[in-house]
């Protein structure tokens, strides 16, 4: 069992909170560390019933210093998995597998606050299932994008206005422009010699910042239920049939754009270099997946997206690979405290890397805008 977090002492306590047979029966198997994870404390629960059937669950510490609010954060995955859920029943789907279920506690709770202040929740474990750490074929991108663009579509009716922003301006690139400028200003200034090159980059782009915002301040795009972190790794595909299957990692479902989703997804598989590549040659945008992309993203949005929208798809993905250079580089300037590094340097790499990518999609911007139009229509 994990022993690096003083959390996890609290972990018996937890699963005890929770109607787990094996919390009644002493038939707990197994308690371990689950998958690669930053941010939450993730644990696998097997255990074994009464019958020897053996039932799985995910057990989860909320970290409440990123997320500051978990009570709102759990309200809002409860009300849109419950209203997945419902969707998914009308087009007869499995809303077992299709999306996370929350387990309540036995009080009845969608979460369990322990006696050191700490938040747990348990996820029913979906079995057959597997996660994708990068874009192995067009096909996986193009599944993915399926199931993205099908979440736009199921949650196009959900009212949008009862969701809470669980880390407030976090796709607001104005806002983290702004937060770039500070660690600019207040940052260690070694630092910032070793960064003129990214610095001017950063500088040079300030107004596509607004963009977005300006737009959906002016009422032009429509606020959305979005997922605000779309990498493939937050998709589970089924072990059997290679499908797409579930959306996970929903901590920052909450209200956002559209062109968030689908901008995040580009910046993150379509990359033809790894996220902190030090060779800047291998970084650029691979227009395949991006088009990969782009179409399968369509078709599961299925025409619920406007005109608009649609036509600022590749104002998206600059913006959000742009958006999370100047948060890298924000980090390296103020001292890498909230990204996590692995040598020195590391988050100037990343923000290098980033920027490199915004480069190659200004240069190849008609190509993407002329397969964005292709698709426009699925």
């Amino acid at each position: 069992m994990n022993t690096e977090y003083p959390a996890c002492a609290k972990i018996a306590e937890a699963i005890a909170a929770f109607p787990i047979e094996a919390a009644q029966n002493g038939s707990l198997v197994e308690c371990i560390p689950y998958g690669n994870g930053h941010i939450n404390d993730t644990f696998l629960l097997r255990c074994e019933t009464t019958d020897k059937i053996e039932k799985k669950f995910i057990l989860q510490r909320m970290n409440h210093t990123i997320f500051k609010n978990p009570p709102q954060l759990m309200e809002n995955i409860v009300h849109v998995t419950q209203y997945l859920r419902t969707m998914i029943l009308s087009q007869g789907g499995n809303p077992d597998r299709e999306t996370l279920n929350v387990l309540q506690t036995r009080d009845g709770a969608d979460f369990f606050w322990d006696s050191s202040q700490n938040y747990w929740r348990v996820f029913p474990f979906i079995e057959r299932s597997v996660c994708l750490e990068k874009v192995e074929s067009e096909k996986d991108f193009y599944d993915s994008a399926v199931t993205f663009g099908n979440f736009q579509k199921q949650l196009a009716d959900f009212p949008v206005e009862i969701l809470h922003e669980t880390i407030p301006n976090f796709h607001n690139t104005a806002s983290r422009f702004a937060d770039f400028q500070k660690a600019l200003l207040e940052g260690d200034k070694t630092r910032a010699a070793l960064a003129q090159e990214e610095i001017a980059f950063a500088l040079d782009r300030k107004e596509d910042t607004f963009v977005l915002t300006s737009l959906l301040a002016e009422g032009t795009l429509p606020l959305r239920v979005t997922h605000n972190d779309t990498k493939l790794n937050n998709i589970l595909f089924d072990a059997d049939t290679r499908k797409a299957l579930c959306i996970i990692d929903l901590d920052t479902v909450m209200p956002g754009l559209s062109l968030y989703d689908f901008g995040d997804s580009i910046r993150f598989g379509a990359n033809t270099g790894a996220e902190d590549e030090t060779d800047l040659t291998k970084v650029g945008l691979d227009l395949s997946l991006f088009e990969a992309f782009t179409k399968g993203y369509l078709e599961g949005c299925a025409g619920s997206l406007t005109e608009k929208e649609i036509e600022l798809l590749p104002m998206g993905a600059k913006l959000m690979t742009y958006e999370c250079g100047i948060r890298f580089l924000a980090d390296f300037l103020t001292g890498d405290h909230y990204f996590k590094i692995h040598r020195e340097h590391h988050n100037l790499d990343r923000a290098r890397t980033q920027f490199r990518l915004v480069a190659d999609m200004e240069a190849k911007w008609d190509k993407m805008a002329a397969i964005v139009k292709k698709f426009k229509n699925p």
